[in-house]
């Protein structure tokens, strides 16, 4: 855990994670680790902005000590209290138990539920400002972005947007700044965190970021609670934002299925053979959800402007994988996104109309009724599933 100063007053004092695999219990894939950034701002007052996640409260506070004489913290900003971000704190709370503790009123009920402390808070609300000297803090509250209590805060003459979890990426560099990383690697991670975490609240995002730009502040740096610091060009990102958060689709289906004798994913490939001759120029991606990383399969969703989803029929359901992704799919809420259900069965075939039903739920416009086959499908069965592809491909142009 070594320190960087941001700019000359801003130092980064958080925790890198190599080894972070899964995050929100085993909800989230995270392949490249993660970061958990906090912030020492100094001026005529010192501000600690965020801490990190509670298995490295210890070390954190340990460290911090290095770098200042906690007693010469003045403020503490939560910006939210989910405890990959405020886990430190009854760690650091024991050693300055009278630091104010400035957040939004939900942020105090979230703080008081996770650790049970009648702490010195002190809430804000959007326009508050906090002065620490020559510089001001100013508050934006960012509720849902994710949680209720989220907010933003904004550091005067530095230029710094502290954003919490938007513009974030779950990604583990020894590089700390956007230019500086794979451009690639970046893009991919932050895409997946906006597909899985920020999709239900697209209306949102779009509304805070109208928000702050009507502030009409010059922004040089943004900087996030996970991943690398936005400084080349930093507004990229919320521009990126701003697209994703419009009902956002690439050229793009998706088909995804699960299979026990590899019927339905005989299925999958023929369908997917039937849509490209049709409609050459989509890009067609398969997942086998028993299979893959569930995550990387709600991103290209996210991606898609059409979504196929298959099962066999088992126990006059569907397969616990699909059913899995099925209800991931239906809490993230997506919109303007065409489905269909496929399957192949042995004697009873629910899954299509389970399949249909759920992604009805889901918010998708069904293009059809769905393809079933009997058993495993032989050379007619075949060519229908070409022709199904056909019908999907045709109903996209």
């Amino acid at each position: 855990m070594g320190f960087f100063k941001v700019t000359e007053n801003v130092t980064w004092v958080g925790k890198t994670d190599w080894e972070l695999k899964k995050f929100h219990g085993e909800e989230y894939s995270t392949h490249r680790g993660s970061t958990y950034n906090s912030y020492l701002v100094r001026d005529e007052k010192t501000v600690l902005i965020d801490t990190v996640w509670q298995p490295y409260a210890k070390e954190y506070v340990e460290n911090l000590k290095k770098e200042i004489d906690l007693n010469e913290i003045d403020y503490i900003i939560a910006n939210h209290a989910e405890i990959d971000h405020s886990g430190a704190l009854p760690e650091l709370m024991r050693e300055i138990p009278n630091t104010p503790i400035y957040c939004t009123q939900n942020g105090i009920k979230s703080l008081k539920g996770h650790y049970h402390q009648d702490w010195n808070f002190v809430p804000v609300k959007t326009g508050d400002t906090l002065n620490i000297g020559k510089k001001d803090l100013i508050f934006i509250e960012a509720r849902m972005l994710h949680w209720p209590d989220s907010m933003f805060c904004y550091l005067t003459g530095d230029n710094i947007l502290f954003s919490n979890d938007a513009f974030g990426q779950h990604y583990c560099s020894e590089f700390f700044y956007n230019d500086l990383v794979d451009q690639a690697e970046l893009y991919q991670e932050a895409i997946k965190y906006y597909a899985n975490i920020l999709t239900p609240f697209s209306k949102l995002v779009e509304n805070k970021i109208n928000e702050v730009v009507a502030l009409d502040v010059p922004v040089d740096f943004i900087c996030t609670s996970h991943g690398v610091i936005w400084r080349e060009d930093p507004l990229q990102i919320v521009n990126q934002y701003m697209e994703w958060a419009k009902d956002y689709q690439e050229n793009q289906v998706t088909l995804i299925y699960d299979t026990m004798w590899n019927g339905t994913r005989r299925m999958a490939e023929t369908i997917a053979q039937g849509i490209k001759e049709v409609n050459p120029e989509v890009e067609i991606v398969l997942h086998n959800c028993g299979r893959k990383d569930k995550n990387d399969i709600i991103t290209d969703v996210f991606k898609s402007k059409a979504v196929l989803v298959g099962s066999s029929t088992i126990n006059g359901g569907i397969l616990s994988s699909v059913a899995a992704i099925l209800e991931q799919m239906r809490g993230l809420r997506f919109k303007k996104k065409k489905a269909a259900a496929f399957g192949s069965y042995g004697w009873s075939g629910e899954s299509i109309k389970m399949i249909t039903e759920e992604l009805q739920k889901g918010g998708f416009e069904i293009i059809n009724d769905g393809h079933k086959t009997l058993w495993f499908p032989d050379a007619a069965s075949l060519e229908e599933c070409i022709a199904y592809g056909k019908e999907i491909g045709n109903s996209i142009k």
